[in-house]
């Protein structure tokens, strides 16, 4: 105890002498003047601003002290300390000195002699703990005071450096920095779904004021509430990211860093960190008080915090955060595929959740067939919960695969895009009696630039050594049609999905020899300038068709 009153006596006494020795009229020397000078200024910059929010950085273990002493000409002085840890826990602690008016008023006043300062300097004083606290909430000390009384605030980490926030404000009635809290300043949750999470707060009575000066900003992450904006952002930056000064509305694209990513959209600003320990999502809503976090991971506790904040000073107060546990996940539906039986699945891009199906192998041998009818599938196949294919596939696929009577397999399929896919699946221990026919190379069409003409079009394509059917189909279509005819082909379907004024011929080849399986044909009685897509479908002993990728000739314009 002795040892704190000495180090609030050292630079007290120092500070009166260097208030003195700034006041004192009396004759010096150059190099006393200049000594006397920078003793007052190193002091004077340990005095705390009124009305401005200071950041004081901590070393582990070192205590750091700042003053401060009302103006003069009033008796009693309300004021108010609001101290935000920006990390760890924090010690901070009040002190006050109170001594007789006359020492601070004459030396206000420069017109003592050294005989009246020695003898105020033997003038009962007094120094008392008026507040203590230890912790990392934002804490606030109201009190009044005489202006002949000298403050000290003194604040030591224990833990590890860090830095804090301290604001000093002596006029309490032209409002106040930072954002008013409710009087229940609690966030409710009032929807938990599997991927969303809804909550509600009280409105706080600053939006009510200053509406256009005030919004809202929410914070996400799977780890822990945060007690203020400061700890939040301190945080965030030591997982390795540098966060922009505030969650408002002053975030910029252009001082996001690779790591984060800015949403905007229906008024709201979204930033969202990918960290190593997880996402930390950022969400600003202006003075809405009730939102739907969206795209969470089931099964999951996260932690919501809410601060509201001034657009003028980016000051800001915390709501009392809460925490939320998403709904698991229901077990994917599993789909049981029989011998032979050919089955399509429809996979929904935006969700991205996988398909099941599984399968009771009854012979050693068998094989998967897998017919993508549109957009981008992967494909993932396990035996008995192990690993036996994974893959992206495109056109047709089959996986043969060995095992024993009985083994289980499992197959999940998920769209690789936002858009929608479809797959057509068939297992089958009769491999030798392939579903679909045999392939050519080649499943392109291809068109003879030399051989068109303004009312007819030449195309090719590659057959196989078996003997097989092949049916062509036009269809008239526009220039801003064409992306589109082309991505949401269903290559799965076959002609009975055309109109019949689209067919063109059927006709029937082979060639044992490969090099020589190739087909034309001249598409006669087109019009001249026109786009035409065109299509040609392969039916194998089965029946089942299998179409060649779509090719858009144009004919020409004048010949």
């Amino acid at each position: 105890l002795k040892m704190s009153w000495f180090w609030f006596y050292l630079p007290l006494h120092l500070l009166m002498a260097a208030c003195l020795c700034h006041s004192i009229k009396a004759p010096t020397t150059s190099s006393q003047q200049s000594f006397k000078t920078d003793l007052f200024n190193f002091y004077h910059s340990l005095m705390l601003a009124d009305g401005k929010e200071t950041t004081v950085h901590l070393l582990k273990d070192i205590p750091k002290r700042y003053y401060f002493v009302l103006e003069e000409g009033r008796a009693l002085a309300p004021f108010t300390i609001t101290v935000t840890p920006c990390d760890v826990p924090i010690e901070w602690s009040i002190l006050v000195h109170k001594a007789s008016a006359s020492f601070l008023g004459k030396a206000a006043r420069g017109d003592h002699d050294t005989e009246e300062v020695s003898k105020s300097q033997k003038a009962p004083s007094m120094v008392s703990t008026i507040f203590n606290y230890k912790g990392n909430s934002v804490e606030t000390y109201m009190g009044m005071s005489s202006h002949s009384a000298l403050y000290m605030l003194e604040f030591l980490s224990t833990e590890r450096d860090t830095h804090i926030t301290v604001y000093l404000t002596t006029d309490t009635t032209s409002g106040q920095l930072y954002p008013e809290l409710p009087v229940d300043p609690r966030i409710d949750v009032i929807g938990i779904g599997h991927t969303t999470v809804t909550l509600t707060w009280k409105h706080s009575p600053s939006v009510l004021q200053h509406r256009e000066n005030i919004q809202y900003c929410l914070l996400i992450n799977e780890k822990h509430n945060y007690k203020s904006l400061c700890a939040a952002e301190t945080a965030i930056r030591s997982s390795g990211m540098k966060l922009p000064p505030t969650l408002a509305l002053s975030l910029s694209p252009y001082l996001l860093e690779p790591q984060q990513v800015m949403i905007l959209s229906n008024s709201e600003l979204s930033i969202i960190n990918k960290a190593s320990s997880g996402e930390v999502r950022q969400i600003c809503m202006g003075t809405k008080n009730t939102y739907t976090v969206l795209n969470l991971s089931p099964s999951t506790q996260y932690y919501f915090d809410v601060f509201i904040v001034n657009l003028l000073t980016n000051a800001s107060a915390a709501y009392t955060g809460t925490f939320a546990r998403t709904l698991e996940e229901p077990e994917p539906k599993v789909t049981e595929l029989k011998d032979g039986k050919v089955i399509q699945v429809v996979l929904d891009g935006k969700k991205q959740k996988f398909y099941s199906l599984q399968y009771q192998a009854r012979h050693k041998k068998i094989q998967f067939t897998f017919q993508l009818c549109r957009g981008q599938v992967r494909v993932h196949i396990t035996k008995n919960g192990k690993t036996v294919a994974l893959e992206n596939i495109s056109g047709l696929r089959y996986f043969l695969l060995k095992g024993k009577l009985l083994d289980t397999y499992l197959v999940q399929l998920r769209s690789t895009e936002e858009s929608n896919s479809s797959v057509k699946v068939q297992v089958s221990p009769h491999f030798h009696k392939p579903l679909f026919p045999l392939l050519p190379e080649s499943l392109k069409i291809k068109s003879f630039s030399k051989l068109r003409t303004c009312n007819s079009v030449t195309i090719a394509w590659l057959g196989t050594q078996e003997e097989s059917k092949y049916c062509v189909y036009k269809k008239r279509i526009e220039e801003d049609q064409v992306w589109m005819e082309l991505r949401s082909a269903d290559r799965c379907s076959g002609p009975e999905s055309r109109h019949k004024s689209e067919k063109v011929l059927c006709k029937y080849f082979y060639d044992i020899n490969l090099q020589r399986a190739v087909t034309t044909e001249t598409i006669k009685g087109l019009d001249a300038g026109t786009l035409y897509l065109f299509d040609v479908y392969l039916f194998g002993p089965s029946g089942i068709p299998l179409r060649y990728h779509s090719k858009v000739v144009k004919t020409r314009k004048k010949c």
